[in-house]
């Protein structure tokens, strides 16, 4: 689970570059929400991967 939620948050930091520079509007507000949802996704598995060990 941990590594698709690097992948996923390297995808959504990649569309927040595009978006953010201007390319295409629609898709920062995209990239904005799945930034943030992959950043909590991160931490999330994170947190109980350490617990496992």
């Amino acid at each position: 689970m941990l590594r698709y939620t690097v992948i996923f948050i390297i995808l959504a930091i990649i569309a927040g570059i595009f978006g953010f520079g201007g390319i295409a509007a629609g898709a920062a507000s995209i990239a904005k929400v799945l930034f943030f949802i992959f950043l909590v996704l991160f931490i999330i598995s994170l947190i109980s991967g350490r617990k496992r060990i």
